[in-house]
């Protein structure tokens, strides 16, 4: 069975988006190809299990298993050796995608304390935007009662627009709060 998001992408965007920007063919529509989930941990150095931890959680999350990442180069004011485990991150494709977008958008951004919207000004140039979570517990297939550390993440949106105006426009259509 195929993700709602994506049925939705089908069956209303490409529509929409292709009467609004005037394309003459289908795959000049932009769209979503992946969705780069990352979690920095400088503090790993000291502690490696809060890295495990925080790779566990991100494969609750994600429903991928994560990638741990090491420093490339050596860096003695941040006491960080060349090799040492950093960071996590996981990238989604494909149905995996779509159906983090559709919980990211429809579940876990309403449950943001305080929340007006994402900020516009994230895109990069090219029609991808960024976001960052101050906190992982906002997700509920985390328990918050077995949460160690509250961890925060950066999430990449990767699309095919042209530019921001574009990526804006199939973001937007597909739920996307943006704040007004």
């Amino acid at each position: 069975m195929a993700p709602r998001m994506r049925e939705l992408y089908r069956q209303e965007v490409i529509p929409k988006l292709s009467k609004e920007f005037g394309y003459g063919n289908v795959h000049q529509v932009p769209k979503l190809t992946k969705i780069v989930v990352n979690i920095g941990l400088g503090e790993a150095t000291a502690n490696p299990k809060l890295l495990e931890k925080a790779a566990e959680e991100m494969a609750l999350i994600t429903g991928q298993k994560a990638v741990i990442r090491r420093a490339r180069m050596s860096i003695a004011n941040f006491k960080l050796r060349e090799g040492q485990a950093v960071g996590c991150t996981v990238t989604l494709r494909r149905d995996r995608m779509w159906e983090f977008f559709d919980r990211l958008v429809n579940v876990s951004l309403p449950r943001v304390r305080d929340f007006k919207g994402l900020s516009a000004k994230a895109f990069d140039g090219r029609g991808n935007f960024s976001l960052g979570i101050r906190e992982q517990i906002i997700f509920p297939e985390i328990e918050f009662d077995k949460v160690d550390r509250v961890t925060g993440m950066n999430i990449t949106l990767c699309t095919t627009a042209r530019n921001d105006a574009e990526g804006r426009a199939l973001l937007a259509h597909l739920g996307v709060p943006f704040r007004q």
